[in-house]
């Protein structure tokens, strides 16, 4: 992990009392007989292995309030608590990442039923939601988070896999990204040893550090072995597998509660950050006190006392939401009076924090309709011309902006779309169109589907069908061509030569070339430039029209390499007149031919 909220629980270490009476309250809030379950059922071996996906590395403990989320700007609920909408919020981007995780899911394993606010509680016990949003547009962590060496001193024991480009330790596996997978499980733990990494953002890379990547790959990890996650069994022991440890499990359980109750988008980097100044984790960032959190002075982890604890938002007392139902509340004290101040010296006022406005409910897309053709054809190796484009309506028929439709492959092809992508995800612009952008095809013909869906939409999606043609054969060559008879040709005006007088062999760097093209063309008798004849030998029309003279002629060699002209006619005009025979590699070879009167 990153760092840590308030106090920090180990791999098989024991719940303090402390934890147990703050998640009392929450357990109870599940099905019946959900904490008995938890308590009993056995700790089951991740679905990569036996090294858990974090290493059973430390994370964040901080608990969510115990009352509902209160909606920025609402007077609903059950009374003021200052820290309801803060804890309640979840970065714009690291929230998306969770609910496209949760699509793309429901279209491979709709039977796992993973929520989104499953990945959401993860995601804030594994890391504070990538250290309160703090990416980039395209996901990817600003810093790297990392958790401590997996070196088997009260961890994991996993020595280098990925040669620090993951998480920099060319010695020992770290923890690492939003969702802290180690980079032997992200890159080699997952089905057929293939990883549990995967590409959320279609950038064409599954990097641990992005937080798409890290949320789908977390959705899969989750859903493994066949899970269902709406039975509790099942969803215990998908916690589990992520770091077998029973705290970690109700830690989980609480935020997941919470989060379901209801949950509000706060702009990137300004999510809820930790306790204290850095972390344990190398590259994390530092973040100040967190408000609603109070560090208990005295005891410290290692001396017998609890150290730091979380408290109850917005009161600033120890302890978690259970507490008030466990133990006897303390007499209220008297309220101190304020300090005498100097007169000249101005009260400072606590931060205010402007009420965030509600997102704007986007329009209810009831139907995707394909913008360009019906089908789209290329040659194998090339890129297809018509482009793949749908249109979000609305039931009046009006376009829906703002729509993230998924473009992807759909079939047995080598069909790609940039980055060698199978899928790419684009937005509705304002006139409800999305465009996919160039698709290449593969080097297999054969045909496929480009399917359009609306995420997070309960919509039909829209396919296009595509088709790959096999690329042609490429043309034989020949860079030469040699007469098998040096016998010389003549005839008499009025006749005929000889039937097959002229019999060429066409190769190619001095093998047999079959199937050559070559052109036979009665010329003048012009080194310089030959250009057609208009009189002398000729050969005779095909078709109807037999009796033209045809003086340009093209035919093929055999399987032997051999071509043996048509019978040669000759017209009224003696003289001596030149047969040239070309091929489209260059080869020529000139021809006498002798008429007389």
């Amino acid at each position: 992990m990153a760092a840590t909220f308030g106090r920090r629980l180990r791999k098989g270490a024991a719940s303090t009392a402390v934890a147990a009476l703050a998640l009392a309250a929450l357990t109870a809030s599940q099905a019946p007989g959900a904490a008995e379950s938890r308590a009993n059922s056995a700790k089951e071996p991740s679905p990569g292995g036996e090294t858990p996906i974090d290493g059973g590395s430390p994370y964040y403990t901080d608990l969510p309030p115990l009352h509902s989320p209160v909606p920025p700007g609402s007077t609903q609920g059950p009374g003021p608590i200052a820290t309801g909408p803060a804890e309640a919020g979840i970065p714009a981007t690291v929230l998306d990442a969770y609910k496209k995780a949760e699509a793309r899911v429901a279209q491979t394993d709709p039977g796992c039923r993973l929520p989104w606010q499953l990945l959401a509680a993860i995601g804030k016990v594994e890391s504070g939601h990538a250290r309160g949003g703090a990416v980039d547009a395209e996901g990817t962590t600003l810093q790297r988070i990392t958790g401590p060496q997996l070196n088997g001193k009260g961890f994991a024991r996993v020595t280098d896999t990925d040669k620090g480009v993951f998480d920099g330790d060319t010695t020992h596996d770290r923890a690492v990204g939003p969702m802290q997978f180690i980079p032997s499980t992200w890159s080699k733990g997952g089905p057929g040893g293939t990883g549990w990494g995967a590409d959320g953002n279609g950038d064409g890379k599954k990097d641990p550090n992005n937080i798409y990547d890290a949320a789908l790959g977390a959705g899969r990890y989750l859903c493994a072995n066949h899970r269902d996650l709406s039975v509790q069994r099942d969803l215990d022991k998908a916690v589990l597998g992520y770091n077998p440890s029973r705290d970690y499990l109700n830690v989980v359980m609480s935020w997941l509660s919470f989060y379901r109750k209801g949950t509000h988008e706060v702009p990137d980097g300004k999510g809820l950050l930790p306790v204290g100044r850095g972390g344990a984790g190398s590259g994390s960032t530092g973040a100040g006190p967190t408000p609603g959190r109070t560090t208990v002075p005295g005891n410290r982890p290692g001396t017998g006392g609890q150290g730091t604890k979380p408290t109850h938002p917005g009161t600033g007392k120890p302890g978690g939401p259970g507490d008030g139902g466990s133990t006897p509340s303390p007499k209220p004290k008297p309220k101190p009076k304020p300090p005498t101040t100097d007169p000249g010296t101005p009260t400072p006022k606590p931060p205010t924090q402007p009420p965030t406005k509600p997102p704007t409910k986007p329009a209810e897309v009831t139907a995707l309709e394909r913008t360009g053709a019906k089908d789209i054809t290329a040659t194998a190796g090339e890129d297809f011309a018509g482009p793949v484009g749908v249109r979000a309506k609305d039931a009046q028929g009006k376009p829906v902006a703002g729509v993230p439709v998924e473009f992807r492959v759909v079939g047995a092809t080598g069909a790609r779309f940039p980055g060698k992508a199978d899928h790419v995800t684009v937005t509705t612009g304002a006139d409800g169109t999305a465009t996919a952008p160039k698709l290449s095809a593969g080097d297999r013909a054969g045909s496929f589907t480009v399917r359009a869906t609306a995420l997070g939409r309960h919509l039909p999606a829209t396919d296009v069908a595509a088709t790959v043609k096999a690329k042609p054969a490429p043309a034989p060559k020949a860079d030469a061509l040699a007469r098998t008879s040096d016998t010389e040709l003549t005839a008499k005006a009025g006749t005929s030569f000889a039937a097959g007088a002229v019999e060429v062999k066409a190769t190619y760097r001095g093998k047999t070339a079959a199937g050559v093209a070559v052109t036979a063309t009665m010329v003048t008798d012009d080194p310089k430039q030959p250009v057609e004849n208009d009189q002398g030998p000729y050969f005779q029309g095909t078709g109807e029209d037999k009796d033209e003279q045809v003086r340009t002629l093209t035919l093929k060699t055999g399987a032997d390499g051999l071509l043996k002209l048509p019978e040669i006619r000759t017209d009224a005009h003696a003289g001596t007149y030149l047969l040239r025979l070309t091929t489209a590699d260059g080869a020529v070879l000139t021809v006498k031919l002798t008429v007389t009167p």
